[in-house]
């Protein structure tokens, strides 16, 4: 973060003062995360969620590599080596429900990490790269948690794979060759398993480089702020520690809570029960679902159920993935000059629709698919895309923001009772 105000690493130490000029890694720290990196004064506990999404990746990255070590990518034993991590491997259980829990909770961070940056605005100028590389990232842990999903190799987890990958022969001339290629034969099988296996080791530490990226990006700009003033002065500004860390550390110490909790008393609530019976090719599930975090996307895929110039197949696959594609454009879909929308009062309210479209469509996505839940599914995914593409901007164009305060400090002050002079939003 380049403010002319930052203060400089100065190791007192000698040994620090060596290691500092032969390999400045002190000096790099002290920048990122310590006293010389200003942030804005006025954060809320949302702005934890990125040091927890970091927490949570952390925290797949170890129990994966611990669980790798006892797990047989076979299609004739990987479910009875996942059974025998549960049983014979000490803490073996602990493993297992910590990674696929932490699956989860990762998800539920980073979902909140999603909407926070919805609501405040991060995505727009100057901070358009690191909105990029979010959804880059978010796009990675889709993949991570597909494969993921698949190694148990229980009857949803098998599944799982034949329908999912199965979509991509509706894609026309190259979708059943994409799908061989995918699965390595025309079947999920030890082919499937072994590169879904190799690929889920490796893309977590993909997943890592790329929030160093993002990272490093948000650090050129800086940080956004609730109020999406931009930084006028050090008085707007407080050193990230110890100020931050002290509030990450509540927020890490309440997360960890809630971890734990689902990991010893909850650990199968957000698992399904079908992935506890072994794979049959010749047995298929009443109702094949993916985990809970793919729900708003499987509804889309699934609302489409006529074929219109293209197959329904087809514009189900190119509406699941257009839905994640679309925020890539977020940035310039969204015109308005004003970041939050503490100040925009028809954008909050079209957030909040959103917010709720999207539990809608999870409901969906994770019930039968009865006439209710696909016209529920239909109108829901509907909404999603006009949304972005027509809601949005249309708001940006004709509404008109409530005046922004001066400054952060301005604002902070006038929270905890002291005045200050505003300024049209529209200046």
């Amino acid at each position: 973060m380049s403010f002319p105000w930052a203060k400089h690493y100065q190791p007192k130490q000698p040994v620090m003062r060596w290691l500092d000029e032969k390999l400045p890694l002190p000096r790099l720290v002290y920048n990122a995360v310590g006293a010389g990196y200003p942030v804005p004064r006025n954060l809320n506990y949302f702005w934890n969620f990125g040091v927890l999404a970091g927490a949570a990746l952390a925290i797949q990255i170890i129990t994966g590599v611990v669980l790798a070590m006892h797990y047989a990518a076979n299609a004739g034993v990987a479910f009875d080596s996942v059974e025998s991590i549960m049983r014979d491997v000490n803490a073996g259980w602990f493993l297992r429900y910590a990674h696929a829990n932490g699956a989860s909770m990762f998800f539920i961070v980073v979902y909140t990490h999603i909407f926070r940056g919805l609501y405040y605005g991060s995505y727009k100028a100057p901070r358009e790269m690191v909105w990029l590389l979010g959804v880059v990232i978010f796009l990675l842990m889709m993949a991570t948690a597909f494969m993921g999903y698949v190694l148990p190799w229980g009857q949803m987890s098998f599944w799982g794979a034949q329908v999912i990958t199965g979509f991509f022969s509706a894609i026309p001339l190259v979708g059943d060759t994409i799908r061989i290629w995918l699965l390595g034969g025309f079947a999920p099988d030890n082919a499937a398993l072994n590169r879904f296996f190799s690929l889920h080791y490796l893309l977590p530490f993909v997943i890592a480089g790329v929030i160093i990226l993002h990272i490093w990006a948000l650090h050129i700009p800086g940080s956004n702020n609730p109020t999406g003033v931009d930084v006028k002065g050090e008085q707007d500004t407080v050193p990230f520690h110890p100020y931050y860390t002290a509030k990450d550390a509540v927020g890490l110490g309440v997360f960890l809570l809630v971890f734990a909790s689902l990991l010893f008393f909850f650990p199968n609530y957000l698992g399904h029960p079908d992935n506890y019976i072994p794979a049959n090719p010749l047995s298929t599930p009443a109702h094949i679902v993916p985990e809970w975090y793919f729900w708003p996307f499987y509804a889309i895929l699934r609302a489409f159920t006529a074929d219109f110039i293209l197959p329904a197949k087809l514009w189900g696959v190119l509406a699941m993935f257009g839905s994640i594609l679309l925020l890539f454009f977020l940035p310039w879909l969204d015109s308005s000059p004003v970041r939050s929308n503490n100040f925009r009062p028809k954008a909050r309210v079209a957030f909040w629709v959103l917010v709720v479209d999207v539990l809608l469509l999870g409901w969906c996505g994770g019930s039968p698919a009865t006439p209710f839940f696909i016209i529920l599914s239909q109108l829901t995914a509907a909404y999603y895309f006009l949304h972005f593409l027509v809601i949005l901007p249309w708001i940006a164009r004709t509404e008109r923001p409530t005046p922004l305060p001066n400054s952060i400090t301005e604002a902070v002050l006038s929270k905890h009772g002291g005045t200050a002079p505003t300024k049209s939003a529209l200046a």
